[in-house]
């Protein structure tokens, strides 16, 4: 009896000492630094890698590439946790989801948007930005309300910026994000298949524009808050890259009427899976709710590219 029972704790040590083992790792965000092509500066963008990545096992991880909105520009190296207000870092980071995802995020370059005299970026605080505590999450900000009734235009009486958006935008720095991609395929273990792309507004405005110019590296895409030109669906479409675009239906901003001409070019153009999600009670700040939400993430991970 005493030889069965010391033979069980033996067994059960053991136990518990693999499974102490296989404890998955926790979430980690990285700093990587590079050199930009656009002005030859050395800047960072933040890499977060997904409770559980370990890079000695043959584990896959799919990889998404966020593009920020227009306010949190900055210089790449101490501005960099500006970008950390929305999108799916902050929601991993910030609000500690498990998302399976390798997340790459740079910042976009300032272009002198902070010489505009009053300008909002020489008036923004780091430190009234969102941080990741060591204990529990931080409260996250309110929805923006609007007087605004809800309703909208079906067609658009001409559009407001040129083919790639407002200017100064993710375009300037496509060499750049398309070598993260790169970097990041090649030093960690990700899923070539599973390669998603989602911005909003300026960077709604960029996921467009980089997924017409590279269809062949996506496996889906989702804009926010920002729409795509006609001129840019051809590729698109002849790729049928998944997609998921939104926009808010109290958005005085980007609105609603600019998003048709580009939906209906696609399905002109035969795209068999165009998804366009209106949030009729919310304003420009529709990707609080769609990142904060599942239904994304969820949809994202089912979209893999057919080699």
């Amino acid at each position: 009896m005493r030889n069965y029972l010391l033979a069980f704790l033996l067994t059960t040590g053991v136990l518990f000492t693999v499974r102490a083992q296989e404890k998955p790792s926790e979430a980690e965000l990285k700093t990587i630094t590079y050199t930009s092509a656009f002005d030859n500066t050395a800047r960072d963008f933040y890499l977060y890698l997904p409770k559980g990545y370990d890079e000695t096992n043959d584990k896959k991880w799919p990889i998404m590439l966020f593009l920020h909105g227009n306010g949190e520009r900055g210089n790449g190296k101490n501005e960099l946790p500006y970008t950390l207000a929305h999108g799916p870092i902050y929601e991993a980071w910030i609000q500690k989801r498990d998302l399976p995802f390798i997340i790459i995020q740079p910042q976009l370059h300032m272009h002198g948007f902070d010489s505009v005299p009053n300008s909002y970026y020489n008036q923004r605080k780091l430190e009234n930005h969102p941080k990741r505590l060591k204990v529990g999450t931080p409260n996250r900000s309110p929805k923006s309300k609007s007087d605004a009734p809800m309703g909208s235009l079906v067609t658009h009486p001409g559009y407001k910026y040129g083919t790639y958006g407002p200017p100064m935008g993710w375009e300037t720095v496509e060499t750049d994000l398309l070598k993260m991609l790169q970097t990041v395929g090649a030093d960690y273990n990700t899923d070539a298949s599973k390669v998603y792309l989602t911005g909003l507004s300026y960077g709604g405005f960029g996921t467009w524009y980089m997924a017409s110019k590279h269809p062949d590296l996506f496996a889906a895409i989702a804009p926010i808050v920002g729409w795509g030109h006609s001129d840019l669906m051809a590729p698109i479409a002849k790729h049928k890259i998944p997609l998921w675009c939104f926009a808010g239906g109290r958005d005085h901003v980007i609105t609603l009427n600019h998003f048709y001409s580009g939906m209906n070019t696609l399905e002109k153009l035969g795209h068999p899976d165009v998804r366009f999600t209106i949030e009729s009670d919310m304003n420009h700040d529709v990707w609080t709710r769609v990142y904060a939400g599942d239904d994304i993430y969820n949809w994202l991970l089912k979209q893999q590219k057919q080699n």
